[in-house]
């Protein structure tokens, strides 16, 4: 589940712990995602290189500046605190500070969807990683990002994999999280979103596996490897590895494995909840 943490509370198996989800809307875009496609400015690939590096708030406070007098500068700044997050499990107030203040600023309504989502993301990790029991706020807040977010909105597609993460590993509803992995999947697709489209794959695979179904569960997983990789992802890249592995044949896993762990030290540690999918990681 963190890979925000990347997880859903699985049970074993990487791909059931919580997810990182934090959507992070691009400058001046206000577009987000979990695979949230930064634009191409300066700034915008100095953030994705920080970001992607698990330097989040050296990324934040390039956004700074900007947050002031740009609502989308404001949110994408918070979304990256709230990556922090589920990654580390720690950086909880400064994530409320700044998600709060994104939300004074959207004057929109796709700005406040946007941010309801961020917000139901945010109650959604510390639940799932045991913080508090915030799973009430995280359904209210999905469900407000939900009327406020029309179906072509370019939000709705990250809104969907979160309403995913929820089904999944708070009401245990595999079907309906499937259901909403795949339409955010088809949204990232039309969005040429790849980094939404790893985190897709891998919780369709998850449930893949989890049904018995390797052969898919492999071609998902490593199809979410294969787009982290070619992103340079790399803060995303274990998790990836392990769950993989969790569907490899039995003379590859040992290999994946290996590589995760390496990757994870590599990360100081990052994120945390994967060290105990990682006993050779310590």
């Amino acid at each position: 589940m963190p890979e925000s943490a990347e997880s859903d509370g699985s049970e074993g198996t990487v791909e059931r712990l919580p997810v990182p989800g934090a959507p992070v809307t691009g400058l001046p875009a206000a577009r987000t995602a979990e695979g949230a496609a930064d634009g191409d400015g300066p700034l915008d690939r100095a953030v994705w290189r920080l970001r992607s590096r698990g330097c989040w708030e050296d990324a934040a406070a390039l956004l700074e500046p900007h947050a002031a007098e740009h609502a989308p500068a404001a949110l994408r700044r918070a979304a990256l605190l709230v990556e922090r997050c589920m990654f580390t499990c720690a950086g909880w107030a400064e994530a409320e500070d700044a998600l709060r203040y994104a939300e004074a600023r959207a004057a929109t309504d796709d700005e406040r969807g946007d941010a309801a989502c961020e917000r139901g993301h945010l109650a959604y990790a510390a639940t799932v990683l045991g913080v508090r029991d915030r799973a009430d706020e995280a359904r209210a807040a999905l469900g407000r990002a939900a009327a406020l977010l029309p179906p072509a909105a370019p939000g709705r597609a990250l809104l969907d994999f979160r309403r995913g993460l929820m089904a999944e590993h708070l009401a245990d509803s595999p079907q309906s999280a499937r259901a909403a992995y795949r339409r955010a999947h088809a949204a990232a697709t039309a969005h040429e979103d790849p980094l939404l489209l790893s985190f897709t794959w891998r919780h369709l695979a998850g449930l893949a596996l989890r049904d018995g179904e390797l052969a898919e569960a492999r071609h998902g997983f490593a199809e979410s490897l294969r787009l982290r990789e070619e992103l340079g992802y790399l803060i995303g890249t274990a998790p990836a590895l392990a769950a993989l592995a969790d569907a490899a044949p039995e003379e590859e896993a040992p290999r994946l494995r290996a590589e995760a762990a390496r990757l994870f030290r590599l990360m100081d540690g990052v994120p945390t909840w994967l060290a105990e999918h990682l006993p050779t990681a310590a």
